[in-house]
């Protein structure tokens, strides 16, 4: 038997079981969207994508849909023209639960009545819509929530597998709460649904909703320890909430996630759920891995990147023994083995000497030497304290991604915020600028110091800003000028990043890309205040695991 898929809690779920519907929610996430980017454009959100792929496989053959906004709207046109589902429906949401909303609602309760009944052959069962009503139980206890655009199932399950607390999710469909009140006893038809449409309106309210004020209950809610608000690509509504409670909110903590609705970004997805954890003061049972060791004293941290693995080796008393950094090769274990190894060779020490290692990095869980795990946030954090107690914002431009991380005075993390799944302004995008400029990233870094021309790089998604930097070589514009522009086109993505996290001096540059001087300078520009560059910069992670390590 089919079921019906519908996407929003304002779809009458109830009505549908009165006419012998089975119903489901679709709020999964695909790997990517082959077909749906046939139908529609690049600027659609994940979500309507999804539901496209959907209906292409053939997972779905009855669909309700309710405008809940425009990108829907347009799904709708799509597979109302493909004729490749057996029954569906877009109803139409009105945005205020006054009078004239809920003559509305009643209207389009009406006519779905009439259409699903239709389509079912059957007719609507007073007892069937009373049972349908599912009571709730109040919720209680220590928690964190989920606020924002609709988080697919795979990564609330990531969410609520890396939180130690309950994870309350009032993201979209997930926060469903039509009526605990009791049925009228009314037969009439029109009547019941006068009532029905009353309370769906009456939900814990959309941002789509003209009075949207009900969810600030959440905010009130007992035992709330922290916010995940999550927002979707190209959702714009959601990003204005985000925007208010970040302005406004000073006691909760928030961390705000955007996805492309796919599984594409796993890895940095839990990286920034993992460090939101540390950030609340929770560590994970799986973090550690074994026991203290009795050593002799030295501690080490292993920082396994995208483009380089660093090891640090400290005592106890935190001198630096020795820092290690070589590429990264084909796998995070065995390049991690192999900067452990040159870098107890460069101390002098055998590894029985070593009490304990904790990694961090994208590749920290693979690496099974460890006997600890800390995401590259934190240990960022801890080692710019260490390496300069007067810095206040880290500033980290990886190979894959970059990171602004605000810190208070005694060097715990009170915001950070990474840039989205994207090469723009990270390592890789200058990377394949040099490549483009026919340079060294030695070379590069030492060009756009001085400059004759101010050259804006206006795209800057990595296979456009490649083109645009051709056209100029092309155009006969002088390398200083262009690789400024680059560098501009970097510094004013990071100086964003600084800004969504209240970022203030003093500023620390960590990284390998702190050794690119061009882009230093630039970025100090943008940001107004000198920024300062370790000697160990490199190291600052490695540097953090290896204190976590001693503590």
């Amino acid at each position: 038997m089919n079921k019906t898929a519908y996407v929003c809690k304002y779809t009458p779920v109830e009505l549908l079981k009165a006419f012998g519907g089975e119903c489901e929610i679709l709020n999964h996430m695909p790997q990517g969207f082959d077909v749906a980017d046939q139908y529609v454009g690049a600027n659609i959100c994940g979500f309507g994508k999804t539901v496209i792929e959907d209906v292409a496989a053939g997972k779905v053959k009855e669909l309700v849909l309710v405008n809940c906004c425009d990108t829907i709207k347009s799904v709708y046109d799509v597979l109302e023209a493909s004729h490749k589902l057996d029954f569906i429906f877009f109803m139409d949401l009105p945005h205020d639960a006054n009078g004239c909303g809920r003559m509305v609602m009643k209207a389009e309760l009406m006519r779905l009545a009439e259409a699903y009944g239709s389509y079912k052959g059957t007719t609507f069962s007073k007892e069937k819509f009373a049972a349908a009503f599912q009571r709730r139980t109040p919720d209680s206890g220590d928690h964190i929530a989920v606020l924002g655009a609709r988080m697919g199932n795979e990564l609330y399950k990531m969410a609520a597998e890396t939180m130690p607390i309950k994870v309350r999710n009032y993201s979209c469909v997930n926060s469903r709460t039509v009526t605990d009140n009791e049925v009228p006893e009314t037969t009439d038809f029109e009547e019941l649904m006068d009532w029905y449409a009353a309370e769906l309106l009456a939900q814990f309210p959309c941002m789509r909703m003209t009075d949207s004020t009900g969810r600030r209950q959440v905010l009130e809610a007992p035992g709330l320890k922290g916010i995940i608000y999550h927002t979707v690509r190209f959702c714009d509504f959601y990003g204005f909430e985000y925007a208010a409670l970040n302005r406004e909110n000073k006691s909760i903590p928030l961390i705000k996630i955007e996805s492309d609705y796919t599984t594409q970004s796993e890895g940095q997805m839990r990286t920034r759920l993992e460090a939101f954890r540390e950030e609340l003061g929770f560590e994970s049972t799986e973090s550690k891995r074994k026991t203290n060791k009795m050593g002799k004293g030295f501690f080490a941290g292993i920082d396994s990147g995208s483009t380089s693995t660093d090891v640090a080796i400290l005592d106890k008393d935190k001198n630096m023994i020795a820092g290690i950094i070589i590429p990264t090769g084909a796998g995070a274990a065995i390049s991690a083995e192999n900067a452990l190894q040159q870098a107890l060779k460069k101390a002098g020490l055998a590894r029985e000497d070593i009490d304990n290692i904790v990694t961090t990095g994208y590749g920290r869980d693979a690496i099974q030497s460890g006997d600890r795990s800390i995401t590259e946030i934190t240990c960022h954090a801890k080692g710019a304290h260490f390496l300069d107690p007067s810095v206040r914002t880290v500033i980290d431009i990886g190979g894959q991604d970059s990171k602004a991380i605000h810190l208070d005075e005694n060097g715990n993390v009170l915001n950070f915020a990474m840039n989205d799944k994207c090469a723009a302004g990270t390592g890789r995008f200058l990377d394949m600028m040099s490549h483009t400029m026919q340079m060294s990233l030695d070379e590069m870094s030492q060009c756009g110091l001085t400059y004759d021309e101010d050259i804006t790089i206006s795209s800057m998604c990595s296979v456009f800003a490649e083109s645009e930097v051709v056209s100029l070589i092309a155009a006969n514009k002088k390398k200083d000028d262009i690789v400024h522009g680059i560098n501009k086109a970097v510094a004013v993505k990071t100086a964003a990043l600084v800004k969504r996290v209240g970022g203030e001096s003093c500023y620390m540059m960590t990284g390998g890309v702190s050794k690119n001087k061009g882009l230093v300078k630039t970025l100090s520009e943008h940001l107004g205040e000198p920024i300062t560059i370790s000697e160990d910069a490199q190291l600052c992670g490695a540097i953090g695991a290896a204190l976590f390590a001693i503590s």
